[in-house]
């Protein structure tokens, strides 16, 4: 999570620098969105609003983003939600809001929070192969931080394992399996076990 902070721009590394196209990243910066955990949505905003939230930050007018927002309910499966708040919501469609309100901004880097990890098993696989879904469909760059080796696995292009702190990479792996992949292929389960 330190990491995903520091490349946010939420607080200072220690040494180094973030650069993104050799551009040292400032604090603030629209070219990165980040997803946590724990979802972030506002409690008194409907599913409709916690998506548009940023774009009327950016200050456009309502009737286009609302209809900019419209389409992402409709891509993240969220029709029939669109009035309804945070609490009138499963995790798995809090998490989806929360991604939609971060992807609309069109971020050049995507940081994600183990933000499957407080959904159960079943949630959590169907969040994975969504998230797939939308990445397949819009290419965004996206380090997603996990201490689950099986989304590791079957979610990622690499993956790179850091040691407890003070983190450092201990090993890169290409992962050079085809999608979709199937979780429990004995390639899948090879590198899990690795």
């Amino acid at each position: 999570a330190t990491l995903l902070r520091i490349i946010a721009g939420l607080e200072k590394a220690s040494a180094g620098k973030v650069l993104l196209d050799g551009k040292e990243l400032v604090q603030g910066t629209e070219e990165v969105g980040l997803v946590f955990q724990e979802y972030a949505l506002f409690p008194w905003r409907t599913t409709l609003q916690n998506i548009e939230m940023g774009l009327e930050i950016r200050g456009m007018d309502k009737p286009k983003r609302r209809l900019t927002a419209m389409e992402y309910i409709k891509t993240f499966d969220l029709n029939g939600f669109e009035h309804r708040y945070p609490r009138e919501l499963s995790g798995g469609m809090k998490q989806r809001v929360a991604i939609a309100r971060t992807l609309i901004m069109n971020p050049r880097v995507v940081l994600m929070d183990e933000p499957f990890g407080s959904l159960d098993s079943q949630t959590r696989n169907a969040m994975q192969e969504f998230l797939l879904r939308i990445w397949l469909k819009r290419g965004d760059t996206i380090i997603f931080v996990t201490h689950n080796v099986e989304e590791a696995v079957f979610l990622s292009d690499e993956i790179v394992i850091l040691s407890k702190r003070p983190a450092r990479l201990i090993q890169s792996i290409d992962m050079d399996l085809p999608r979709p992949r199937d979780r429990t292929s004995e390639a899948c389960n090879k590198i899990r076990r690795g």
